[in-house]
């Protein structure tokens, strides 16, 4: 599996490589980009928990190769984990990290885009509580996450000319959150909007 990803990435390095030598008539630009997060974690053999609710925020570079071709480089915070509700309570893991997608990006047309990529994430804060209806239960306590997190970003979205864009991106965690049985891994949507500055 992390052998068809880096084939995938090899081919889409090719791609932009051949189209180098276009006319490029887009600038590259920098800009703020912020939004929702709808995270879950995935157990192997248990499959996907409930959802946590959160958001994101940072900066972005974007780079044309060509008229077509993008790369795009963030530095994001992001709200992740999962929570889980039953009869007993809300148990809720708050993962929090620091993000840093690169994005190749395929314009279609001028406005419309495509991005696949890698991203790496380093765990700044984990907190894990119990919320029962009866305050006596409540817990709230802090475990260490393995420091470094990876997975792999596909998404797309809409660009207007004025460099105001709205897209939609999956990320799927490849790396361990901890050392535990299940093998724990990121799952998060994310919905963001984002400004040229």
């Amino acid at each position: 599996m992390r052998k068809g990803y880096l084939i995938t990435i090899a081919l889409l390095c090719l791609v932009f490589t051949s189209n180098a030598q276009e006319e490029n008539t887009n600038p590259s630009n920098f800009g703020l980009k912020g939004g929702y997060n709808l995270a879950a974690v995935h157990f192997d053999g248990e499959g996907e928990t409930g959802q946590r609710h959160g958001f994101h925020i940072g900066f972005y570079g974007e780079s044309f190769v060509s008229n077509n071709f993008a790369l795009q480089l963030e530095l994001l915070y992001a709200q992740q984990g999962y929570e889980i509700k039953n009869n007993s309570g809300t148990f809720t893991q708050k993962l929090d990290y620091i993000n840093a997608p690169l994005m190749f990006k395929v314009y279609p047309d001028s406005n419309f885009f495509l991005e696949v990529g890698p991203q790496i994430g380093f765990a700044i804060s984990h907190k894990e509580t119990f919320d029962s209806s009866f305050n006596l239960f409540d817990t709230s306590q802090e475990f260490e996450p393995n420091t470094l997190d990876w997975g792999m970003n596909f998404g797309g979205g809409f660009k207007t000319d004025s460099g105001i864009s709205l897209g939609v991106r999956y990320h799927l965690g490849l790396g361990d959150i901890y050392d535990e049985n299940g093998s724990p891994k990121n799952r998060v949507w994310q919905f963001s909007i984002g400004f040229d500055l």
